[in-house]
């Protein structure tokens, strides 16, 4: 395997708002994709959502300026620019599965080569169920993308033929950003537009558990 260096989390972040564009009102799941808000570029206009009852969100704040009466679904300190808006989390979630999202960002355990999404059990007999609003989200926007490592702890793929962990939802994934490639889910199987400096496609097939096509 060549010598090659991953992309940072904040890298991940700033590669995917890149795609988020002009005017979209998006939903940045919990965890990793909240990092994204951090990136969003300065020329463009975009909403974000939050399913405990904001819209409007800003990045996050400067040490010491917190308000905590102001959070994101993952009770983590947020900001709110002009023009933002409270409301009962019954009324975002009627947003969200209205289809009034463009884009929602979620983590995952696991995404298959058909686009399904499993991010909220690992069926482990120990583990936490936290669904929380993951699968009104992943059906309801109008486009889902991904944001998480390709591999887990134990170097096993997060990227498989089938999702062995329990559902959140099928077919409903468009794209996943990595810290090794960014890859389309596609009517023919998964595309990967682009992998990190120094890693060869034939590497990155390796790596995954699902087959790879390269970029037409």
């Amino acid at each position: 395997m060549s010598a090659y260096r991953k992309l940072t989390r904040d890298q991940m972040a700033a590669r995917l708002a890149q795609d988020i564009p002009d005017g979209a009102i998006v939903n940045l799941g919990i965890g990793l994709p909240t990092l994204v808000a951090n990136h969003l570029p300065k020329d463009r206009e975009i909403v974000l959502h939050s399913e405990n009852g904001v819209l409007g969100m800003g990045p996050a704040p400067a040490a010491g300026q917190e308000d905590e009466d102001l959070i994101n679904a993952g009770k983590e300190p947020v900001t709110i620019l002009p023009g933002g808006a409270y409301f009962h989390h019954a009324d975002s979630f009627a947003m969200m599965r209205g289809g009034h999202l463009d884009i929602c960002v979620l983590g995952a355990f696991q995404v298959s080569m058909t686009g399904d999404l499993a991010n909220w059990h690992t069926g482990a007999p120990d583990a936490i169920p936290a669904v929380g609003g993951a699968m009104d989200l992943a059906i309801g926007a109008k486009k889902t993308y991904v944001m998480m490592e390709l591999l887990t702890r134990q170097n096993e793929s997060k990227l498989v033929e089938r999702c062995t962990y329990p559902l959140t939802g099928i077919g409903c994934v468009s794209r996943i950003y990595t810290d090794q490639a960014v890859v389309e889910v596609t009517p023919q199987g998964l595309v990967a537009l682009e992998w990190v400096d120094g890693l060869s496609f034939e590497e990155l097939c390796k790596l995954s558990g699902a087959p790879l096509r390269p970029p037409a």
